[in-house]
This record gives structure tokens, C-alpha cells and sequence, in this order.
């Protein structure tokens, strides 16, 4: 027999945020991976490749509403979303209409619904677990000693 208190905790445990932004629902789904002393950018997530902005299933994000990012626009739907993570501060990001997928391998860029480049932060304290936030102007993904933000109007 198995108890609840025996079961080893998930490696990348699955995490759902919401909030809204300009009147906005937005859910944002994902699998949250430790950085667990890994150099985490430009290692184990490769610059200039397609990464599922977390662990497992691809992260997807999801508005009601219509809205845009960088002028471009972002219907109301649910999307995978994608991150090419690069060496300088200006990352790109991806809004995928196939939103059920096992990480990106098999992501088709013939699919994407927008690709926007975004200016990243740099952080000194290591966000040890990936995690997303939802905020006042869109949403920032948070991970080793960086920080996505995606502005959506």
C-alpha cells in the first residue's frame, strides 16, 4: 500500500497562474522546473533553439480576449508558448496555435499565430523554480537569473 506522504514530489511540478490584463482573463499553464545548481542559459537550454517555456507539455497561455504584443496581434484563444532564448538581451517569443504538444519537438513554426522580440532582465538572485507572473501590463516568465517579460495590449 502507498500514502499520499510517500509519494516523491514531481521533479517539474505542473503550476497554473491567472489574473487579467486590460480586461483580459489570462491562464498561463506550465511545468515548473529547479535550476538545481545547472547553468541553466545557453546549456542546458540552448541559445537560437525553440524551447517550451518550462518542463514537460508545452506551457500555453490563454486570453479571452483579443490582444497584441509588439502591434501584433493575439486573438482570443489558447496558445503553446515558446521562448528562443539568445546570447544578447533581446529574446524571442512565440504564440503557437497547436497548444497540445509534448515540449517543442514538434513544434511547427507554420503554426505560430506571432513571434515578438522582447528585451529580458537580467536578476542577481537566482529564481531557483521557473515560475510565471501575471501582471499589470502582461505576463514575465522568471527563471535562473533572468526575467521574460511579454507586454500585451
Amino acid at each position: 500500500m502507498t500514502y499520499a506522504q510517500d509519494a516523491k514530489p514531481k521533479p517539474s511540478p505542473a503550476e497554473t497562474v491567472t489574473g487579467k490584463v486590460k480586461g483580459a482573463n489570462i491562464t498561463i499553464s506550465y511545468s515548473s522546473p529547479a535550476v538545481k545548481g545547472r547553468e541553466i542559459w545557453g546549456a542546458m537550454e540552448k541559445y537560437d533553439a525553440v524551447w517550451r517555456a518550462g518542463a514537460n507539455e508545452a506551457t500555453t497561455v490563454e486570453t479571452d480576449k483579443d490582444l497584441s504584443v509588439n502591434g501584433k496581434p493575439l486573438p482570443a484563444g489558447k496558445y503553446a508558448f515558446f521562448v528562443i532564448p539568445k546570447q544578447g538581451d533581446t529574446w524571442t517569443v512565440i504564440f503557437n496555435k497547436e497548444p497540445k504538444q509534448w515540449g517543442a519537438y514538434k513544434y511547427d513554426q507554420a503554426k505560430d499565430q506571432l513571434r515578438a522580440d522582447v528585451k529580458i532582465q537580467r536578476v542577481a538572485a537566482v529564481q531557483e523554480r521557473l515560475e510565471y507572473e501575471i501582471t499589470k501590463s502582461g505576463f514575465v516568465l522568471k527563471w535562473e537569473k533572468v526575467a521574460v517579460p511579454v507586454t500585451l495590449k
